[in-house]
C-alpha cells in the first residue's frame, strides 16, 4: 500500500436516530502504523463511529476508507474481508462466558473466520493462546479459566489477547480503562501500546481518560456533540488552545460546556 494513503480515511460521516444526530460530518485521517484517540462526553458520538468502522452500523451518509477502499460500498465478500482485518477490544471486554479464556482467544482461528489464516485444530488453537497469554502478562494456567473466575483487570488483557490473537492490522479499543484502577489501567495501557508496536497495527481509541489517552495516542480529536470539534497531538490535550477540549480534559465546571442536569 502507498504509505501517503491513510491506513483509515473518513469522509463525511454522519448517523442520526430520528431527530439525534450522532455523528455530524465526520472527516479524520489515521495513518498507517499509528494510534489515534477520540475523546468526548458520554453521548458525543464516540462508541457510534467505532460501530460504523466495525461494520456493526450503516452510517446515513460520508465513506470510511480502509487501504483506500470505501468499505461501505465494496462488494459484501470484500467487505467482509476488510472488516475481518479489524481486531477490537471491547468496552467490557464481552468475552464469552460459557468458554473458557484459551477459546475466547482462539474464537476466530478456531472457527475460521480470519481471511488470513486457516482454521486450525483445538490443540493448535490452546497452544496459540497460551503464547499470547504471556504477551498480555498471564500465566498460560489461566487457560482453562472461565470469564467469571477472573477480575476485571485480567479479563481486560483476556480481551486484548482474543483481539490481536489473529494479528490483525487494524486495532480498535472501546473505552480499554473503564472500571479499573489507575495503575491497572495503567498497565493496560502498556500492554495497548507493546501489542500495537510489535503487530505494526494502526489503532483508534476512545475514551474520557485524559491519562490514557495520551499514554496510548499518537494523534487525538475530540468530539462534541457529534462534531470533530479538535484535531492534534495526543501530548497537547491538555494545553489544546481550544475551550471546549481544554475545559474537557481538565474537568473544569466553567467553560463552554454546559452540564445538562436531569
Amino acid at each position: 500500500m502507498n504509505n501517503s494513503v491513510p491506513k483509515i480515511r473518513i469522509r463525511g460521516l454522519s448517523k442520526s436516530f430520528g431527530s439525534n444526530h450522532v455523528l455530524r460530518n465526520i472527516n479524520m485521517d489515521v495513518a498507517l502504523g499509528t494510534s489515534f484517540v477520540v475523546i468526548g462526553g458520554s453521548g458525543s458520538g464516540k462508541s457510534v463511529l467505532l460501530r460504523c468502522i466495525l461494520g456493526l452500523m450503516t452510517p446515513d451518509s460520508g465513506s470510511i476508507e480502509i487501504d483506500g477502499h470505501n468499505i461501505l460500498t465494496l462488494p459484501h465478500r470484500q467487505r467482509i474481508a476488510k472488516l475481518q482485518q479489524i481486531g477490537m477490544l471491547f468496552q467490557n471486554a464481552a468475552l464469552f462466558d460459557s468458554l473458557p479464556v484459551w477459546e475466547n482467544i482462539s474464537f476466530a482461528l478456531l472457527s475460521g473466520q480470519h481471511p488470513d489464516k486457516n482454521k486450525v485444530s483445538r490443540n493448535e488453537g490452546k497452544q496459540i493462546a497460551c503464547k499470547i497469554l504471556e504477551q498480555v502478562g498471564l500465566n498460560s494456567s489461566v487457560a482453562d479459566l472461565y470469564p467469571d473466575e477472573l477480575s476485571g483487570g485480567m479479563q481486560k488483557r483476556v480481551g486484548l489477547a482474543r483481539a490481536i490473537a489473529a494479528k490483525p492490522n487494524i486495532l480498535l479499543f472501546d473505552e480499554p480503562t473503564t472500571g479499573l484502577d489507575p495503575i491497572m489501567g495503567a498497565v493496560i495501557d502498556g500492554l495497548i501500546v507493546d501489542c500495537v508496536k510489535k503487530l505494526g497495527s494502526t489503532a483508534i481509541a476512545i475514551t474520557h481518560d485524559m491519562a490514557s489517552a495520551q499514554r496510548i495516542g499518537d494523534q487525538a480529536a475530540m468530539l462534541y456533540k457529534g462534531e470533530l470539534i479538535w484535531q492534534g497531538p495526543a501530548n497537547s490535550l491538555m494545553d489544546s488552545g481550544n475551550p471546549y477540549v481544554d475545559q474537557f480534559t481538565h474537568g473544569s465546571r466553567h467553560g463552554p460546556i454546559k452540564v445538562e442536569l436531569k
